[in-house]
């Protein structure tokens, strides 16, 4: 009678072990790609507090974040060649994607500046949108490649800048948002499209010293856009933010945004030069 009670109560244990373990593989898996937002730089605890955990922990997924600071869409692409990469993303219900304001950041910021303060000529940012949206339908098909259900939601690029280089990194983030937009026009149902640069517009609170990258409160706000995105299209129930690590805001890099505004001021002194002699002769 004791041999039949104990092979009861150990059949019991392992069925429920069995169920703990088929509960635990039906968590969806939520992967984050893309470059320094995504990756939580204005953060000094990203791994615990950047807005992906906060979306993995309020809907209960399982989370990987393979996003690289400083990446832009051709190094995105570069990136998805590494082969734990590859086997996330062959797995992942959910791919969430932070890029794009790279592109225009690095490597052209100089003549940027020059083009758009000075000049008032935005032709460059045109050309960086057209590579963007083409870099954009290469990353999609190669996520498809791989898995051809998973849902992918890409953000909008916000502005974190004010003064005369706000205005130019408004025409940048403008441009390559509209790109995205025509991406999912042109493309139905292949993308969905989480509005962070509409969230994101207090630029005393929303981010870091260095005036890039979104703080504890943007890391947050970013959460909530993903959330409600990803509940409007029956893919996660939570849209409060559960914080179970609060984020802890990174310092030493109001540097940057002291040097950015002095470039900015710089260049805006040469645009009223330029325009002073415009009035004589055509340059």
């Amino acid at each position: 009678m004791k041999k039949r009670i104990l092979a009861v109560l150990l059949s019991a244990v392992l069925l429920l072990g069995l169920a703990g373990t088929a509960a635990a593989a039906e968590r969806p898996f939520y992967l984050v790609l893309g470059d320094s937002i995504a990756f939580g730089s204005g953060l000094s605890n990203p791994r615990e507090a950047v807005y992906g955990k906060v979306v993995a922990d309020t809907n209960g997924y399982d989370y990987a974040n393979y996003a690289v600071p400083g990446h832009t869409t051709a190094n995105l692409l570069k990136r998805m060649e590494n082969e734990a990469v590859r086997d996330a993303i062959a797995r992942a219900d959910i791919i969430s994607i932070s890029i794009g304001g790279n592109n225009f950041l690095l490597g052209n910021l100089n003549a940027l500046l020059f083009d758009g303060i000075v000049k008032q000529d935005y032709q460059k940012l045109d050309a960086i949108a057209a590579g963007f949206y083409d870099d954009l339908d290469t990353i999609v098909t190669t996520i498809r490649a791989q898995n051809a259900t998973a849902a992918i939601v890409l953000q909008t690029l916000y502005n974190p800048q004010t003064g005369y280089i706000g205005d130019v990194y408004q025409q940048g983030a403008d441009r390559l948002n509209k790109a995205l937009r025509a991406f999912d026009a042109a493309h139905p149902g292949a993308i969905l499209i989480a509005d962070v640069g509409a969230a994101l517009t207090d630029s005393d609170r929303d981010f870091a010293e260095d005036r890039i990258h979104p703080s504890a409160a943007g890391n947050e706000k970013i959460a909530r856009v993903v959330l409600q995105t990803l509940k409007d299209n029956a893919l996660g129930d939570g849209t409060e933010p559960v914080i179970q690590t609060a984020g802890k805001d990174a310092h030493g890099m109001g540097i940057f945004t002291v040097f950015v505004n002095l470039y900015g001021n710089f260049f805006h002194i040469l645009a009223e030069i330029r325009g002073f002699f415009a009035r004589f002769i055509k340059i």
